[in-house]
């Protein structure tokens, strides 16, 4: 079992910015895709973002131009650089590992393992 730890959020105000980490100490975590999910309250689960073993990113139209994915310099961590965040980006963010091929790596159920989430609170 993959382990993911998710660390970084917070509460801001609008504008602001944030940037989530997601670290494991699985030795074989360049072999995934990774992605970062949120869940508001009440809603399911949504992509966010994903990058793939290639350093190639992908985005939801509702963040991309804001948010920026990446594979840190540190051994096994990714991030999520959050600008300009809006009060619809409040949630629970998860990171999640895959294998999964490109035409599924929008879909949560897609992913193998998953971090215990981290809040995102974001006021007007």
């Amino acid at each position: 079992q993959v382990r993911l730890v998710e660390s970084g959020g917070g509460l801001v105000q609008a504008g602001d910015s944030l940037r989530l980490s997601c670290t494991t100490s699985e030795s074989s975590f360049g072999t995934y895709t990774m992605g970062w999910f949120r869940q508001a309250p009440g809603k399911e689960r949504e992509f966010v973002a994903a990058i793939r073993t290639s350093s190639h990113t992908y985005y939801s139209d509702s963040v991309k131009g804001r948010f920026t994915i990446s594979r840190g310099n540190v051994k096994n961590t990714i991030y999520l650089q959050m600008d300009t965040l809006k009060p619809e980006d409040t949630a629970v963010y998860y990171c999640g590992a895959t294998r999964a091929v490109l035409s599924s790596i929008r879909d949560s159920t897609m992913y193998l393992h998953w971090g215990q989430g981290t809040q995102v609170t974001v006021s007007s």
